[in-house]
C-alpha cells in the first residue's frame, strides 16, 4: 500500500484547516501558500472533503473552508480512507471485498490480517489535534 499525494495533501490540507482556525473561513489561495500545492490540486481535494462534509464552504469576498467539527474528531484513518479508499494491503483482507474462495486454507491470510490490523490501528487512533500538538513540538524544537 502506497499513499498517494491526495491523500497526503487531504492531511496537510485539513492540518491546515485545524491549525489557522479562528472561525473565520480559510481560503484555498491561503492553504496552497503555506503548503505550497497548487490551488488547482487542493480545489479537487476540497471538493472530496465537502461532498464527505468534513468542511463546509463558505462563500463570498472573504469566503473559504471550515472544519464542520472539532480536530479530536477526525482521524487520519477516515481522511485517508475517503481519499484513497480502502488501505488493506490486499484485496482479501478488505471488508468490501468478496471473500476469497481460499481463505480458509490460505496461509498468508493472517500476514495480511496483521498489516490491515495494524494499519487501522495506527491511523484510526490518531486525529487532527495529535498532529497540530506534534507540529507544535517541532516547532518548539526550532525556536530560538
Amino acid at each position: 500500500m502506497k499513499i498517494s499525494t491526495k491523500g497526503r495533501y487531504a492531511l496537510r490540507l485539513m492540518i491546515d484547516l485545524a491549525t489557522y482556525n479562528i472561525g473565520e473561513p480559510i481560503s484555498i489561495k491561503d492553504i496552497s501558500k503555506r503548503q505550497e500545492i497548487s490551488e488547482k490540486y487542493l480545489e479537487q481535494i476540497i471538493s472530496i472533503l465537502n461532498k464527505a462534509g468534513y468542511v463546509r464552504s463558505v462563500r463570498g469576498a472573504q469566503g473559504g473552508y471550515l472544519l464542520t467539527k472539532e480536530p479530536k474528531d477526525y482521524t487520519v484513518g477516515m481522511i485517508l480512507r475517503l481519499t484513497e479508499g480502502d488501505l488493506a494491503p490486499v484485496s482479501c483482507v478488505n471488508a468490501r471485498e468478496d471473500v476469497c474462495d481460499k481463505r480458509d486454507t490460505c496461509v498468508t491470510i493472517r500476514i495480511w490480517q496483521q498489516i490491515n490490523d495494524a494499519i487501522g490501528n495506527v491511523v484510526d487512533n490518531i486525529t487532527l489535534e495529535d498532529l497540530i500538538e506534534w507540529k507544535e513540538d517541532i516547532a518548539d524544537q526550532y525556536v530560538i
